[in-house]
């Protein structure tokens, strides 16, 4: 690397830092990115909670978590759930399900997760 691409490197901002490095850490493990995601199709994300969030829906709640992998977010819903131990903001998962596709924003109901 040289000292253009340094220079260059060292003046991106903590929120492309992250972006990329969560780039690198979903390819690394093998998982598909949320920004090439086929609506319906089975996917295996890798990436880092940014906001965690319950919703009552018609008195039964719903946990949702807003996943980020650098390359776009999708949104995770446990319906029925209030928690989840060791699902928080901030924390990385590797998860896998169907994504869908609903007013522009992707979701995957009920997923599979590994906590990492």
């Amino acid at each position: 690397m040289g000292w253009w691409d340094r220079l260059r490197d060292s003046m991106r901002s903590n929120d492309e830092l992250t972006s990329e490095d969560r780039k690198k850490l979903a390819s690394d493990r093998g998982c598909d990115t949320v920004g090439r995601c086929a609506d319906r199709s089975r996917v295996t994300l890798r990436g880092t909670i940014d906001v965690l969030t319950v919703r009552p829906r018609q008195d039964v709640p719903w946990l949702e978590a807003d996943l980020s992998d650098g390359t776009g977010k999708v949104t995770l819903i446990w319906m029925g759930r209030r928690s989840i131990p060791g699902i928080e903001a901030g924390r990385d998962l590797i998860v896998k399900g169907r994504i869908s596709t609903a007013d522009g924003s992707a979701r995957i109901y009920n997923p599979h997760y590994e906590l990492l």
